[in-house]
This record gives structure tokens, C-alpha cells and sequence, in this order.
């Protein structure tokens, strides 16, 4: 584990929920029903996980230091309401576990002027150490930080869509 990291780390969010990741529906992620494609869903989930983890100090000079990475493990993703081309959105997240390399997280996705939530995201993500590109404890600093947004969210209601088994129902 490292016990520091060589920069600055930005000032800490603890809200619960987290709720500082903003975007825009992009002409590109428009498909031909005219709303954003699912791959696109996906993609503005993972800029809100990327939030997440600058939030924790883990930003682009920790893979650019080769210091380490995170990967994504599994994800789950729901839509619930479509966004159009150019809608802005408005992203929630919250920390639902973590250990001393990963973390369970849980988007929700809302049209920002509109206020519908549109999609949610579940999402498990680890640290995995640059060099051998395999698991690895969060550094120092970063566990520090987890624990504090841990000790503002663990008490936060398990969001009803979390942890959903897919299937069809029998009839």
C-alpha cells in the first residue's frame, strides 16, 4: 500500500449522496430513435464513477504516475425514462460498500432541468496496482478518504434498484 501519493489531493466531498458530476447529452450519443443510445448510458455513468474517483484523489496522476488504476468489475445499468440530444444531466452517486481495494457504487442519472430520474447504475470498481495490473490495497490517503465518505453514506436508504437480479416474470 502506498502511504502517500506525490500531489495534491482536491478537497474533499463527504455529501450523501454525492452529487457534483454534471454533462450534456452529445449530438454523437443520439441514435436513430432519436435519444441517447444505451452504449452512451454507460459511458456518461463511467465520467460519473471517474468523479467518484478524483473526488478520492485517484484522478489521471495516479495512472499517469504509474502509481496505479481503477478497473470496473460489474455493472448493471436501468432506464427508467429517455434523455434526448443536448438534456442535461444531473448525477447522484452513492457509496453503497467498500473494502480495502474496491468499492460498490450506486448512480442515479437525472435530467437536470426536468428533475426524472432517467437511469441508474450499480457499479463495482478496484484499485489494481500499475506495474503488476493486478489488486491492490487503495493508498493510504485514499482509504483515509473513503472512510470518511463511508461514515456520511452508511447510513443512507439502499436504493430500491440496487442489487436487482435480471429475469423475466413468470405468468
Amino acid at each position: 500500500m502506498l502511504d502517500s501519493l506525490p500531489y495534491e489531493l482536491p478537497e474533499l466531498v463527504t455529501r450523501a449522496p454525492l452529487d457534483t458530476h454534471r454533462s450534456t447529452v452529445l449530438p454523437e450519443w443520439v441514435d436513430w430513435n432519436g435519444h441517447m443510445n444505451v452504449a452512451f448510458y454507460v459511458s456518461a455513468f463511467d465520467q460519473a464513477s471517474g468523479a467518484f474517483m478524483r473526488n478520492m484523489g485517484l484522478g489521471r496522476r495516479y495512472v499517469d504516475g504509474k502509481l496505479g488504476m481503477t478497473f470496473v468489475l460489474e455493472t448493471h445499468v436501468t432506464y427508467d425514462r429517455e434523455m434526448k440530444g443536448g438534456a442535461p444531466m444531473r448525477f447522484t452517486t452513492q457509496l453503497l460498500a467498500c473494502d480495502a481495494k474496491r468499492v460498490h457504487l450506486f448512480h442515479e442519472m437525472y435530467h437536470a432541468e426536468q428533475g426524472y430520474l432517467a437511469a441508474t447504475n450499480e457499479a463495482i470498481v478496484m484499485n489494481i496496482d500499475y506495474a503488476t495490473r493486478r489488486s491492490a490495497p487503495w493508498p493510504a490517503p485514499v482509504a483515509w478518504r473513503l472512510e470518511a465518505i463511508w461514515e456520511t453514506h452508511k447510513t443512507l436508504t439502499r436504493p430500491a434498484k440496487a442489487g436487482r437480479v435480471m429475469g423475466l416474470a413468470r405468468r
